[in-house]
């Protein structure tokens, strides 16, 4: 076994990033307030080719050295913007066909693994994927916005996990081939 070079590994360079197929899904941040975890899912959003990162409320946009620290340019190639209100964003989107899930434990939530959209690219409905506050998850008034609740169950003695942690395991749920 031997270690790829970065040159071997055949990334696209920024434009040929912006110019390549995205998934059909976007992220929306409802309030997150640590930027190396907005930096991170930044760098999630881009090794996924996630459509776009919708950033609202508290959640800083960039330019901001927090954020590229932990991004390490990924700002650069996802398309993102930011929204005051994270309802304003939810109702954007929904208006535009897309389904909206939020990750957030309710009364009603499905566990991950028993969600299953269609494959990435062949999504019979383009998917808003919504993240909430570190402490205090998707707002209500975000969740009653929602199509769906989906949770990441959990089996130890915390109620969560850190919010970039959570979007890399969706995303790979939601855009796995298998």
């Amino acid at each position: 076994m031997r270690k790829l070079s970065n040159d071997e590994l055949g990334r696209l360079d920024i434009s040929g990033y912006r110019s390549s197929d995205k998934n059909p899904v976007i992220i929306i941040l409802d309030n997150v307030r640590s930027l190396n975890n907005i930096g991170s899912i930044f760098r999630t959003c881009d090794a996924f080719r996630i459509n776009r990162l919708i950033l609202c409320g508290i959640s800083t946009p960039p330019p901001h050295r927090d954020i590229h620290k932990t991004a390490l340019g990924a700002e650069l190639s996802v398309d993102w913007e930011y929204f005051e209100s994270t309802t304003d964003a939810v109702r954007t989107w929904k208006d535009k066909g897309y389904a909206i899930v939020a990750l957030e434990q309710t009364d009603t939530s499905l566990p991950l693994q028993h969600f299953q959209p269609v494959k990435p690219l062949q999504l019979s409905q383009p998917l808003a994927l919504i993240f909430g506050h570190e402490i205090r998850g998707v707002s209500q008034e975000v969740i009653d916005l929602c199509d769906l609740a989906v949770e990441i169950p959990q089996y130890g003695t915390k109620h969560s996990l850190n919010v970039a942690v959570s979007v890399g395991i969706v995303l790979w749920h939601v855009l796995n081939d298998e």
